[in-house]
């Protein structure tokens, strides 16, 4: 039947017509900002899960940044540390020269003199960003240090930031407040050192640094009054306290690895999150390029065929002249 009331070739091809604009402006959308998903009407699963791990992904390029202060810290006292050690390994060649039989004592004394004051400048300024975990100026000792390590989401939605955790105590050369809690201020029996102890203490410090509560034992320095065995117990000693700084060093290098090593595993996690999301809200720029094509074709037959059932209307006009 034909009627000119009621087009229906003409409302088809309309409805036809809809449809294809419908698509062609989602496939435009999609070409235009390169997301198959873009906002939660695309796919709101998708967008909730990508949502998600993009504020992730920031929460660990921030853990990046810390991980870097962090290394940066512990690169500066170890640094420190490193040069304390070598001064160490000075001091002792010249406790170990002042045993020599002649020697001008008082001359190497001073020069003693010159290498403590070189381990004070060295902890003093192994800071960075006003942390020091090797010069202690506080009543509290420095405590537990901690070095944000990586953001982790558990399978139930709660977060946490996890922490590398270093114990001051085993870095600290000097302390204002108390001499105890510094490696080159505190008393260090030399008589514990023998193989056969006597068990009478013969407590001796490296540094005196005017700390509120002091070291008791004797300062290491010597003069031409300097008996042999007060030497040996020195010697003693600076040797204790060399091993002590080696296995500080060894533990900062071990966080300072253990730090790369977090730093690229989070550099390589977000690079994995990224393409994760990618794959989930990604356009495929090869297919939406095809089927944008396939549609602005199907958008101009469209439109030629509303046109022509609009003409087939017009054609009953002819059956009234």
């Amino acid at each position: 039947m034909t009627s000119i009331m009621t087009n229906a070739a003409a409302m088809a091809a309309l409805q036809t017509l809809r449809t294809i604009d419908t698509n062609l402006e989602t496939t435009q959308r999609r070409v235009s900002s390169g997301y198959r998903v873009e906002t939660a009407a695309d796919n709101a699963g998708y967008w909730s899960i990508a949502t998600t791990m993009r504020s992730d992904n920031a929460a660990l390029s921030t853990v990046a940044d810390a991980l870097g202060l962090g290394a940066a810290t512990v690169d500066t006292a170890y640094t420190a540390l490193d040069n304390v050690i070598d001064v160490m390994t000075q001091i002792k060649a010249k406790l170990v020269a002042a045993s020599e039989p002649g020697v001008d004592k008082e001359k190497i004394n001073e020069e003693m003199k010159q290498l403590k004051n070189q381990l004070v400048s060295s902890a003093q300024s192994a800071s960075f960003s006003g942390e020091n975990w090797l010069y202690n100026t506080n009543p509290a000792a420095l405590g537990t240090k901690q070095v944000v390590s990586s953001f982790v989401r558990g399978a139930d939605g709660s977060v946490e930031v996890t922490t590398l955790n270093f114990d001051t105590a085993e870095s600290v050369l000097l302390d204002s407040f108390d001499a105890s809690r510094g490696f080159l201020t505190k008393d260090i029996d030399a008589d514990a050192l023998m193989s056969t102890p006597t068990g009478t203490a013969r407590n001796y410090f490296l540094l005196d640094i005017s700390s509120t509560t002091p070291a008791t034992g004797t300062e290491i320095e010597i003069s031409m009054a300097t008996t042999d065995d007060e030497l040996s117990d020195m010697i003693s000693v600076v040797e204790e306290l060399l091993g002590q700084l080696t296995d500080a060093a060894s533990t900062l290098g071990a966080i300072t690895s253990r730090i790369e090593m977090q730093d690229s595993f989070v550099s390589n996690l977000m690079d994995v999150i990224d393409k994760g999301v990618g794959r989930l809200v990604d356009a495929d720029m090869n297919e939406e390029s095809t089927r944008l094509k396939a549609l602005q074709t199907q958008q101009q037959l469209g439109i030629q065929a509303l046109s022509i059932a609009n003409t087939n209307a017009e054609n009953i006009l002819t059956l009234f002249k």
